[in-house]
């Protein structure tokens, strides 16, 4: 089968589409004939062996150590596809199936198995597979909103809201209540409107760190704050959410036990059924879109990831397999 990979850390260009074995499904896998899949942040962190964690992150997870990632590294969590063989022990899906979901690697490629228990389900009913694989951006923003606790009536401040965590976040903090703040630049300032934005900031023209306002919720989206950084913006007994940053890993640690403004976060991240169904049942209800800025094909990854890596995108960068 065609799959992007890559066995040295580096830039973009570390990739390369070539022939690889087709997966065969565990007893408790399904295995997938990929329809579209994604580039998002992680890929480029796991491809680039940065920041050095990440290295670390690796070699815990049997992806390679500190100087290369495994020979034949195949990137991808996203997917949406079309079941091709079901395992043994398997009887909640069965050939033929359209199904999505969300792991960590493996589904840049024309095939990938998945555990039929994990977080991979039937597709929402009249989504595209385009639309269906962009999944990663919902799971990590429920898992932070999910760590604030309820938000119905809170006042919820979206960091890069424009980018695939930050819509998710901007229609997540709506769907449950909050009065949401939408930080973003000037050309998705009606998008984030249209995603349920009570209020938005460009923030080419403002700091909301400086204006004055106050949340019960800041919720960094694109990883580029701190918690210092966001501390006065926040009300007494205030939440700063982060997705990124070890510096904010310590300031989690310091504030379980110091003052009354918390950083939280769901560490290891939560990627379970539960949310998968959740994205579905959202979609079909028409509470939920997700946002695709580009779509390339499998040949174009390098292109695509050098588009993910400006930092610029709105929304999801879709890869399309099939």
């Amino acid at each position: 089968m065609r799959a992007a990979v890559f066995d040295r850390y580096g830039p973009p260009e570390v990739l390369r589409i070539e022939n690889v074995a087709k997966p065969a499904p565990a007893d408790d896998q399904i295995l997938v004939r990929v329809h579209a899949t994604t580039v998002n942040r992680a890929d480029c962190h796991l491809r680039s062996g940065t920041p050095r964690w990440q290295r670390i992150f690796n070699r815990a997870f049997d992806r390679g150590g500190f100087l290369r990632p495994r020979p034949r590294t195949i990137l991808g969590g996203e997917f949406a596809g079309v079941v091709e063989a079901v395992g043994d022990a398997v009887t909640e899906f069965a050939v033929g199936d359209r199904v999505f979901g969300m792991s960590v690697m493996g589904a840049q490629a024309e095939y990938t198995c998945r555990r039929a228990g994990g977080p991979v389900a039937l597709m929402p009913v009249g989504a595209t597979f385009e639309e269906a694989t962009n999944t990663d951006g919902f799971l990590n923003a429920i898992n932070c909103l999910r760590a604030a606790g309820p938000l119905a009536g809170k006042r919820v401040l979206v960091y890069g809201a424009s980018g695939s965590i930050g819509t998710a976040g901007v229609q997540l903090a709506h769907h449950f209540g909050a009065h949401v703040t939408a930080v973003c630049n000037t050309k998705n300032l009606g998008l984030a409107r249209s995603l349920g934005a009570d209020e938005v900031i460009d923030y080419t023209r403002e700091d909301f760190t400086k204006n004055g306002e106050t949340y019960d919720v800041v919720f960094d989206a694109v990883g580029k704050k701190s918690f210092p950084q966001c501390k006065r913006s926040l009300r007494p007994s205030g939440v700063y959410l982060p997705t990124d940053g070890v510096v904010n890993g310590l300031w989690l640690l310091w504030t379980r036990k110091f003052g009354d403004k918390k950083v939280k976060a769901q560490l290891p991240p939560r990627y379970i059924k539960e949310y998968i169904l959740l994205m579905k049942d959202l979609i079909e209800a028409g509470d939920y879109r997700p946002v695709i800025d580009q779509t390339y094909p499998l040949e174009d990854v390098v292109e695509a990831t050098r588009y993910v890596e400006t930092g610029q995108k709105t929304g999801n960068v879709v890869i399309t397999v099939m």
